[in-house]
């Protein structure tokens, strides 16, 4: 695939991101990143996905009447044109994405990898959830053509499960927010070398990795990058994979670091698939850039709010640091006696921010509540204490 293919931004679903009720942003939202990913396999959505979506954003119809309708209009097709089968497979996988990320539910595990590539593809590819009874290559556009080295396929299962123990036992505590980023993007980059699937293996690897990112605090992240260099997010995976000693060509992570920087905490590091080509020199001459992807313009309701411009969430980080506080011990060093503006003006936009949980996010009135830093926060906090 060419690096000025464009990428697939969807301005009618703006004014969906943009309204006031949050069920239909965050259906927006889901739904945006769900389209998006399809980039990474070259394929675009039929106008008819669009539409129907629309509809399940407005909250006309459920998720399981929208699979439905997909399924029933390529069905029913009198003529098929030839590039259907490229159009149904994008829309009915947007359409299974839809429904993972509009779920809480998530289980780090090889079972939950392999659970994700099994619904995402489902009525798609047969061999669906299945791991790979092969070795592959792909030929990549911006290694000239050569591949990355992929995991041996009678090694997968182990391999991931070494992956996923050792990240579940990692410690995030003592990091700081740039350490984070890289530990995030070192993480998700092996785990797609494994590319234990014969197909799909990226837009697994982003829904897992969105999932893994909300289920250790990073609940606002903007989401908006997948729908946008979701192709860029795929090169830079090969770049930190690829290794060529007699082209004097090394794994290079900058690029997914500066993906993972913009993705977590709002920054605006320009995302250029043309940097990323082994060919490429800084002494190059810059072509226009016309086609060329650039930092996401547009402000998303989800767009996460930076933790280092609200005064309020960086007193609550500090006075939690390492701790575990009730609310009334966490008022009382904060030092406020009024309930409500504890709430609303540090407790809320903390937790918004990504930057503070709950003990026990499932029962928010459990005795034994207390709030305590994410990995995010964490990383914040060391930063403010360093």
């Amino acid at each position: 695939m060419a690096e000025n293919q464009k990428q697939t931004f969807i301005p009618e679903f703006e004014a969906y991101i943009r309204a006031t009720e949050p069920d239909v942003r965050e259906r927006a939202d889901v739904w945006r990143t769900a389209i998006g990913l399809q980039q990474v396999d070259g394929l675009t959505v039929s106008d008819y996905l669009k539409q129907t979506a629309k509809r399940n954003i407005e909250g006309e119809i459920t998720i399981d009447e929208t699979e439905q309708l997909v399924k029933t209009y390529y069905q029913s097709k009198a003529q098929r044109q030839p590039d259907d089968s490229g159009k149904e497979e994008a829309d009915r996988v947007s359409t299974n994405i839809a429904r993972i990320l509009g779920e809480p539910s998530f289980t780090f595990s090889v079972a939950g990898l392999a659970n994700i590539h099994r619904q995402i593809f489902a009525g798609v590819f047969s061999h669906a959830g299945q791991f790979r009874q092969y070795d592959i290559t792909k030929k990549e556009w911006v290694l000239r053509g050569d591949t990355v080295l992929y995991s041996h396929w009678e090694d997968l299962s182990a391999t991931i499960a070494y992956d996923l123990e050792q990240e579940k036992c990692f410690n995030y505590t003592p990091l700081n927010r740039n350490q984070t980023v890289e530990h995030i993007a070192s993480f998700v980059s092996g785990l797609w070398q494994i590319h234990p699937f014969e197909e799909g293996n990226t837009r697994t690897t982003a829904i897992f990795t969105i999932k893994y990112l909300r289920s250790i605090g990073f609940v606002q992240i903007n989401n908006a990058l997948f729908e946008q260099h979701s192709w860029f997010f795929r090169n830079a995976l090969v770049r930190a994979n690829y290794r060529n000693v007699q082209e004097g060509v090394n794994p290079d992570i900058s690029f997914l670091t500066a993906f993972f920087r913009n993705l977590l905490y709002g920054e605006q590091h320009p995302l250029h698939n043309r940097y990323m080509h082994i060919a490429w020199r800084a002494d190059s001459t810059k072509e226009d850039g016309k086609n060329e992807q650039v930092p996401n313009k547009y402000r998303t309701s989800t767009e996460q709010v930076n933790c280092a411009e609200n005064e309020n969430v960086m007193f609550v980080v500090r006075c939690l640091g390492r701790n575990q506080l009730s609310q009334k011990e966490l008022m009382g060093k904060i030092g406020l006696r009024h309930r409500p503006t504890f709430i609303e003006n540090y407790i809320s936009p903390s937790i918004n921010s990504g930057c503070v949980c709950l003990l026990y996010p499932d029962s928010p009135r459990h005795p034994r509540q207390k709030y305590l830093l994410t990995v995010k926060g964490l990383g914040l906090y060391n930063e403010l204490t360093k």
